[in-house]
């Protein structure tokens, strides 16, 4: 038996329009859902591959925004780097001749136990990360220019450094800089580095914390990977070339008199 509500839905279904206008709705409802489906999808995709990029940047590959002429005409300000963190992760270790990055926290500025904003801090942490911000105040660029055990100095009658004796001949330098303006002869403990900036003239480095709690020697576990490849400008884009001005030198520890 027919109620009165079966009949009332066939009465609605058989005119034309209030028929009409019910399957109307009925396609308008379906095209917001998929539309906010889609919407969904499209979100969840973006954050999926935030997090994975964020992932192999903390791990693999990390852009960093290079924030000053320190290392000019190697890096220049607006270069964004892509720094290798594999490179000293299975043994090996920073070598003479390497540009990398790394935390300075505690050899190139003090430690302060300050907190800041931590949402912010975190937001630009995610943004530097990727390039997108200037890195950390800690955080710096440099060439390694002594390994644990060798003794830098400078300069020889020539104007070069030497390191463990022999002189360096540094054509990455800026034209017009010498080695150093200041002279210093020091012996890098182990597990540190000396670092020197391409630019003299306007880098602060390894000399300008002789006198300070470290001497200015940066730990190897404070690198965070090495400068391999330039990813901006366009018209740089490559690998970063090397340099063979430390080849020949003699081994850490081989003139320390």
């Amino acid at each position: 038996m027919d109620t009165e509500e079966q009949h009332l839905e066939r009465d609605r279904s058989s005119d034309p329009v209030t028929g009409a206008e019910e399957g109307s709705r009925s396609t308008h409802v379906r095209e917001e859902t998929a539309v906010s489906m889609s919407w969904g999808r499209v979100i969840a995709l973006g954050l999926a591959c935030t997090v994975a990029l964020l992932l192999f940047s903390t791990f693999v590959l990390q852009p960093f925004l290079v924030p000053s002429g320190s290392m000019q005409p190697t890096l220049r300000i607006g270069d964004r780097v892509l720094v290798n963190k594999l490179a000293y992760r299975f043994g090996s270790e920073p070598r003479r001749g390497d540009v990398v990055v790394f935390d300075g926290t505690g050899s190139f500025v003090q430690e302060t136990g300050a907190e800041g904003n931590a949402f912010g801090e975190l937001l630009h942490g995610a943004a530097a990360s990727l390039g997108l911000a200037e890195p950390a105040g800690s955080d710096f660029v440099k060439r390694v220019v002594g390994v644990g055990g060798d003794r830098v100095v400078c300069c020889d009658r020539r104007g070069r450094i030497e390191v463990n004796g022999d002189p360096v001949t540094e054509r990455y330098l800026y034209p017009g800089d010498r080695p150093s303006a200041v002279a210093f002869d020091i012996v890098v403990p182990d597990g540190r580095l000396w670092m020197m900036g391409d630019h003299r003239g306007n880098s602060r480095d390894s000399r300008d914390h002789l006198g300070q709690p470290g001497g200015g020697m940066v730990p190897v576990e404070r690198v965070i990977g090495r400068v391999d490849w330039l990813g901006w400008p366009l018209g740089r884009i490559g690998s970063l070339e090397g340099t063979d001005a430390f080849v020949g030198t003699r081994p850490p520890g081989a003139d320390h008199g």
